[in-house]
């Protein structure tokens, strides 16, 4: 590592430890069902939350217009309202110091010409991802305001899945500049983990499923759907064409997920196997190390939220822990790669 290029890392990792308190307060925020209390969108007034009665009177009469309210919470007072409207505002407010954080110091990196070409260019990926990041939330909570009483699973799936790969190429870039020097040790190891590192993706865009849908309030058993049967009979039933089970299906969508529990646990397994063959480098052999060991605290936090009927801070906790076996997949990747 340069001396010169500390502060970038640094503004970098510290970009990373923003969007994983945002993954973690937007988990929250879904898990308690408060993503739809703010219904408009002000980008520079909206951070500021309600700060008197008749403002606080204002906002729950806008959240009264809207179906949640009139299909699901129209029991709700305006203390129930404020604690719901306080997570959607928390994600909020985060999300817009995220954008500050990556965009003053880039500004300020550039004009101290502090970057090389190549780390400008990821830079400016990174702010295009962000930016993004924010459209599709504003996507995603105005999918939940005409007809039904809850954000698509698609769109919050979207949202989730583009905040784990804004994170996964920031942590990457600083790992380009934390480790300058990089050699291929084997090939078909490196792509290995490259599919590896696809398949945890589509696991996590499934758990994204998963909440999105609220499926894993169902079949709480382990590890048979139900008692007796490993495969539940309204898997294939819920929707028409049957494909669209796997996609919309409660049941189907969660029985993928819990089969691809099982991939993802005997890929890293045999991962690690032919990776501590492979392994030169202490940082390597820490990465597939570290990836075993996350594995298996998320495959048991994965069970322990799917017995539980997902408690809020157990299913926070699952979701950090798909954070982290990301992370340790991409260290992993960064260190195999050429």
């Amino acid at each position: 590592m340069k001396k010169e290029n500390k502060t970038v890392i640094y503004w970098l990792l510290t970009g990373c430890i923003l969007i994983f308190i945002m993954v973690v307060v937007g988990g929250i925020t879904r898990l308690t069902h408060s993503g739809l209390s703010i219904s408009n969108y002000k980008l520079i007034s909206g951070t500021i939350p309600p700060m008197n009665e008749v403002e606080w009177n204002e906002a729950f009469e806008l959240y009264k217009q809207y179906p949640e309210y009139q299909k699901l919470n129209n029991h709700f007072t305006i203390e129930e309202f404020k604690d719901i409207y306080f997570w959607e505002w928390i994600h909020r407010v985060i999300g817009r110091f995220i954008g500050l954080v990556f965009f003053i110091p880039f500004v300020y990196f550039l004009i101290k010409k502090r970057l090389s070409k190549s780390t400008i260019k990821k830079a400016t990926i990174l702010l295009i991802m962000g930016g993004f990041q924010g459209f599709l939330g504003w996507y995603m909570v105005k999918s939940g305001l005409v007809d039904r009483p809850d954000v698509s699973h698609y769109r919050l799936a979207a949202h989730l899945t583009t905040a784990f790969l804004t994170f996964a190429y920031t942590f990457w870039v600083a790992l380009d500049l934390i480790f300058p020097h990089k050699k291929v040790i084997d090939k078909k190891l490196r792509n290995f983990i490259r599919w590896s590192l696809v398949i945890l993706i589509i696991q996590i865009i499934y758990g994204a499923f998963v909440a999105g849908l609220d499926a894993g309030w169902i079949h709480n058993h382990w590890p048979l759907m139900n008692e007796g049967k490993w495969i539940h009979e309204t898997v294939f039933i819920e929707q028409n064409p049957t494909y669209l089970n796997f996609l919309e299906g409660k049941s189907g969508v969660q029985f993928v997920h819990r089969t691809l529990a099982y991939v993802v646990a005997i890929l890293i397994l045999a991962l690690w196997y032919k990776g501590n063959k492979a392994a030169t480098t202490k940082y390597q052999k820490k990465g597939i190390n570290i990836l075993l060991i996350m594995v298996g605290i998320q495959f048991l936090l994965g069970v322990l939220t799917l017995l539980l009927a997902v408690p809020v801070w157990l299913g926070v906790l699952h979701q950090v822990g798909a954070f982290i076996l990301l992370s340790a997949m991409i260290f992993t990747l960064h260190r195999f790669s050429k």
